[in-house]
């Protein structure tokens, strides 16, 4: 019967929204800790554009976040699929490259007069709207690569489920988290504009004085915001890019969690918390490490290009 058919197919669908609502909440517990990184770090990229182009700016990030999206989720169930033993090396390659990015972020910082900028990605003349565009460039880039990293969490944790299943499931991880990212991030860069919108707020009720109260409180937040956001975003690419080549390499995982335990066996309180801090330190160096090891290795090979004849 036509009705019977009708009951089925739906409670198929049912049961096919069942399992993706189960698989999303696995991931996105598990997916957690890097969408945090994410946010930070993209946070941190976005800041300093004018106040004008704030808002315009953070959509055209999104919307290259988005198609990022499409191009993530439909390659990771191919390659799963097809060549699983690619998903490591590319991650890792991923995460090399956040390395010498954050790498190079650390040295622009506290060695101003040296040669390593960012020229790839924010010239250096003084065009606004060329300025715009390597900043965009650079953070969509960048969620590319956080993103691919999320997703492949997310589809380890729909592991063992149906092809429809896991694409629903990456799919509303993806959008979520574009959402929950970019969303969160326009209210970070237009937080000194809701500061100052409350504190010219006029009248003299209780009410109005505790929002002006408030404005003035955002506004001297702020800045102070900004600074934390740019410490966590650079630490964010040690954090995630280390922790991809750690994982993709076993012996240095293994050590870093080996003597992380071996140190905090002996704190006299916390000693899990002593050991994930050290395992975090651990990570951060090791990032570092790799960002430097990159960087010398390009600076050599820009000399010996140099020494070359050039090809007439």
């Amino acid at each position: 019967m036509p009705s019977a058919g009708l009951l089925a197919l739906l409670d198929d669908i049912a049961s096919l929204l069942d399992d993706v609502a189960t698989m999303t909440k696995v991931a996105s517990k598990k997916t957690a800790a890097v969408i945090g990184d994410d946010l930070a770090l993209n946070a941190n990229q976005l800041t300093g554009t004018s106040a004008a182009r704030e808002l315009p700016v953070v959509a055209a990030v999104a919307k290259g976040s988005l198609i990022n999206k499409l191009i993530l989720i439909p390659s990771a169930l191919l390659i799963t699929a097809i060549l699983p033993f690619l998903l490591k090396p590319l991650l890792m390659i991923g995460g090399a490259f956040l390395c010498y990015e954050g790498t190079e972020k650390l040295l622009h910082k506290f060695l101003p007069t040296s040669e390593i900028r960012h020229e790839n990605r924010l010239p250096a003349h003084d065009d606004p709207s060329q300025l715009e565009r390597a900043r965009i460039k650079s953070a969509v880039l960048t969620d590319f690569i956080l993103s691919a990293e999320i997703l492949v969490i997310a589809l380890g944790a729909a592991a063992g489920t149906s092809l429809p299943v896991q694409a629903l499931t990456l799919s509303v991880i993806g959008l979520g988290m574009t959402i929950l990212v970019y969303g969160s991030v326009a209210l970070i860069v237009k937080a000194d504009d809701l500061g100052l919108f409350l504190q010219n707020i006029q009248g003299e009720t209780a009410v109005i004085r505790l929002l002006r109260a408030v404005g003035r409180g955002i506004i001297v937040a702020a800045p102070k915001l900004m600074k934390l956001l740019s410490f966590l975003g650079t630490t964010a690419m040690f954090l995630v890019g280390g922790e991809i080549i750690a994982h993709g390499i076993p012996p240095v995982e293994h050590a870093i969690s080996k003597t992380s335990d071996l140190l905090s066996s002996t704190a006299p309180f916390g000693t899990k918390i002593v050991a994930d801090a050290l395992t975090m330190m651990a990570i951060v160096a090791l990032g570092i490490c790799v960002g430097l090891v990159i960087i010398a290795l390009l600076a050599a090979a820009k000399k010996l290009r140099a020494t070359l004849p050039h090809a007439n």
